[in-house]
């Protein structure tokens, strides 16, 4: 006869992994969650490179010379023209419902200007509300219509005067990422994000589920009483299994997009257990503090699921505010996002990435000790002792139609502790809390390393120049170029400007100076921030220099630099015209974060609604009526209130802003019932809904163009109402288009509800007929 196993480490996790795998749920967060992400996310950028931008043309000269124009823009692989025939009315029409991102406007007597050498004015507008795709539709406009001129332009014109001074002209370098690909920069980046908000709602999952299914008692007593054997015993097996799982992802990103890895491989081994053993312990935390799963998950949630935007990569921590710095500082995430894109992406040395892995390291023994010694004070509480699993639930009254099920609704929603926090506090949290590290909305003094080997008075003026710069600070000044990229490894800069000997020479002699710029594009927005800076800078003493000579004491006559270009090329943004990072990010994300809790709060609910009876028809529209009307006040916060607070454009009309949110929470709601009716337990909602938030994002076609995403991925994201609502709200209340140019995605939202309605219905009376058949 076999002698039962002795208490400790082994016999926990034992136990554990014998739950693990015998648990549906916590199996489809452990595993299914991460591939579905992974497969939609690699889906979305399998197409690195942005083509086919929409352009509308309006051309008011209709020559042969604007002809030749627009069919040199047709040929430019960025762009794709989608209207030859408009007017400047039909392309903001165009632009606001979405069918192009830009426009360029001819003007008229185009061709006669260019002939007598007048250089005529073309303008090139862009939507700069989506700032992705803006970036890459003013850099095709750039390049297209300057070729374009010079292609236009007469061959036999009169060739320019000789200058007395030469010009002066950046050439930007990328560090890393010579090809700028957004798979690289992003991918590599969200896929951990999404696995840490998996490991913390496992963790609090796997603890939290004591409380009231499983048996406490059990666990600490299959540890011996020892509360530190029995919390490590537990998190052993999810530790194993993470490391697995992020041991994987750089092998496919690898192996099979061939994304590079640069770096030393022991230190991302290293730092990646810790990142996990970090918010394993954080999951733990907050669950062994609220002392109830549902709770325990809404706060990992909290935490967790914004956490990207705290983590610098996306907006870099250097030009968030106050508060934003300090929440990113505690945050293990942030400071394994600077080893894993120091390591893997740039390659630098293992001595500089020293200071975030000791951070990690720091943050991961303290949330370890802090969970460890919450267990301890709960056992000699005698905590454990007394936790008995939930009796059964109250019965309620069957409500009685739609009025029934709507007051009903309203009282599950103020008397259940979990669903008050999703539905009421977690909408009010989110919009203070969310935006926090964008707020400061562009990027100011940002360092820079200067290599100065002509040291001439031309130079000092142009390190001068840059330093005084709104958009620049010059950090370091550098002998040799190596010792600045290694200013850039450390993170001390984000660029470096090398003014070679021999420039003010060359510019005396009428000869253009180039200006090396080399820029880190691990991060792309900060590379476009740093590369524009130093070349606006650079712009702006060639300025200088055409009215004032090149030496400061003026003695040179005056001369005014040629331009290589027969036409003026003028590139003008519209909707958020600054480019304010918050002001492109916030609002779509605003939109996802209703749908999110709207989703998990209805799915919470619907399992608990059905057992009380009623009729499923009225049910399910009642309890829909109900979402939206205890959605109304965070609707009004998220379009309404808090755009004005912080400084957000605001060019929608109420009614039409009304009358497409109202039918996408609708949707929303019945889409909820409909998934809620299959969850066997409330918190199911927030393992399975919270970790797609971020999926869900991309695939709207905001955050990354809709031209750029495969059709499998653009369908996908289809399903849900928020794809439809992001596009539709934002056209509408930051570009203040009205609601017949949004008409595709209002219409869209229309069908979405009849269809989730009627599967919330169809799903209510199978689960109904299950539950009859289970207890006959």
């Amino acid at each position: 006869m076999r002698s039962a196993p002795k208490p400790g480490f082994l016999l926990v996790a034992r136990r554990e992994c014998r739950w693990l795998f015998h648990d549906r749920v916590a199996l489809l967060l452990i595993f299914g969650v991460p591939l579905f992400a992974f497969v939609v996310l690699t889906t979305i950028f399998s197409h690195p490179v942005i083509r086919g931008l929409g352009v509308t043309i309006v051309d008011e000269d209709k020559s042969d010379a604007s002809r030749a124009l627009v069919e040199y823009v047709a040929a430019s692989p960025s762009l794709s023209i989608v209207d030859r025939s408009g007017t400047l009315s039909t392309a903001v029409q165009d632009i606001r419902s979405g069918k192009a991102i830009s426009a360029i406007f001819i003007p008229p007597d185009f061709e006669r200007d260019l002939k007598a050498a007048r250089r005529p004015q073309v303008v090139g507008f862009y939507n700069q509300q989506f700032l992705t795709a803006a970036g890459i539709a003013s850099s095709g406009l750039s390049d297209s219509l300057s070729a374009a001129a010079n292609v236009a332009a007469p061959a036999k014109r009169a060739a320019p005067a000789p200058a007395s001074l030469g010009a002066m002209t950046g050439e930007t370098i990328a560090l890393v990422n010579p090809q700028k690909n957004y798979a690289q920069f992003l991918l590599r980046a969200l896929l951990p994000t999404i696995i840490h908000v998996v490991i913390t709602l496992a963790a609090g999952y796997s603890v939290g589920s004591e409380f009231r299914r499983r048996d406490a008692r059990a666990w600490l007593a299959s540890a011996g009483g020892d509360p530190v054997v029995a919390l490590a015993g537990k998190l052993a097996p999810l530790l194993g299994i993470f490391v697995l799982l992020m041991l994987a992802e750089p092998l496919v990103l690898e192996g099979v997009l061939q994304i590079p890895f640069r770096g030393d491989v022991p230190l991302i081994v290293a730092s990646g257990s810790l990142l996990i053993i970090a918010y394993l312990s954080l999951g733990a935390l907050l669950q062994l503090l609220a002392g109830d799963l549902a709770t325990g998950l809404g706060l990992a949630g909290l935490i967790a699921s914004p956490a990207f935007g705290y983590a610098g990569v996306g907006f870099p921590t250097i030009g968030m505010n106050t508060f934003a710095q300090v929440w990113s500082a505690i945050l293990p995430l942030r400071w394994y996002m600077a080893v894993l894109l120091g390591q893997a992406a740039r390659g630098v040395p293992v001595a500089d990435s020293a200071v975030p892995f000791a951070a990690l390291a720091g943050l991961t023994v303290l949330f370890a000790a802090l969970a460890l010694l919450r267990m301890a004070s709960l056992t000699r509480k005698g905590w454990f002792e007394s936790v008995r699993p939930a009796g059964p639930p109250v019965e309620a009254p069957a409500p009685r139609g739609i009025g029934g099920a709507f007051a009903a609704e309203w009282r599950r929603v103020l008397g259940t502790r979990s669903a008050f926090s999703v539905l009421f506090l977690a909408p009010l949290v989110y919009g203070i809390y969310y935006p926090q590290p964008y707020l400061n909305q562009i990027l100011r003094k940002l360092p820079i390393a200067v290599v100065d080997n002509d040291l001439s008075d031309l130079s000092r003026r142009m390190v001068e120049t840059l330093d005084a710069s709104g958009a620049l600070s010059v950090a370091v000044r550098a002998r040799t170029l190596a010792d600045a990229h290694a200013a850039v490894n450390r993170g001390s800069a984000f660029a470096v400007v090398e003014i070679p000997a021999g420039t003010e020479r060359d510019v005396l002699k009428g000869v253009t100076a180039h200006i090396p710029i080399y820029a880190d594009a691990t991060y792309l927005f900060m590379f476009r921030s740093t590369a524009s800076g130093v070349a606006t800078a650079i712009g702006t003493l060639a300025s200088e220099l055409i009215s004032r000579g090149a030496r400061t004491d003026g003695s040179l006559i005056k001369a005014k630099l040629a331009s290589s270009s027969p036409a003026d090329i003028l590139l003008q943004p519209i909707f958020n015209p600054v480019g304010g990072y918050a002001s492109y990010i916030v609002p779509a994300a605003f939109v996802l974060i209703l749908q999110q809790t709207l989703l998990i709060g209805a799915a919470m609910l619907t399992g608990t609604a059905l057992a009380t009876g009623g009729g499923a028809f009225a049910g399910v529209l009642g309890r829909g009526v109900a979402h939206l009307t205890l959605y109304l006040p965070a609707l009004a916060l998220y379009l309404i209130v808090l755009p004005r607070i912080y400084g957000f454009s605001t060019l929608g009309q109420l009614p039409q802003i009304f009358a497409l949110a109202t039918i996408f929470l609708l949707a929303t709601s019945f889409m909820g019932q409909a998934i809620g009716a299959w969850f066997t337990r409330p918190e199911n909602a927030t393992l399975l809904l919270l970790a797609t938030s971020l999926p869900q994002f991309f695939t709207a076609g905001f955050a990354w163009p809709r031209e750029a995403i495969p059709d499998a991925a653009r369908a996908l994201g289809r399903l849900f109402p928020a794809d439809f609502a992001i596009d539709g709200l934002v056209r509408v209340n930051q570009l203040g288009a009205n609601i017949w140019e949004v008409a595709h995605d209002w219409f869209a939202l229309w069908w979405l509800a009849l269809a989730y309605f009627v599967l919330a219905v169809i799903s209510a009376l199978a689960t109904r007929r299950g539950r009859e058949h289970a207890q006959g």
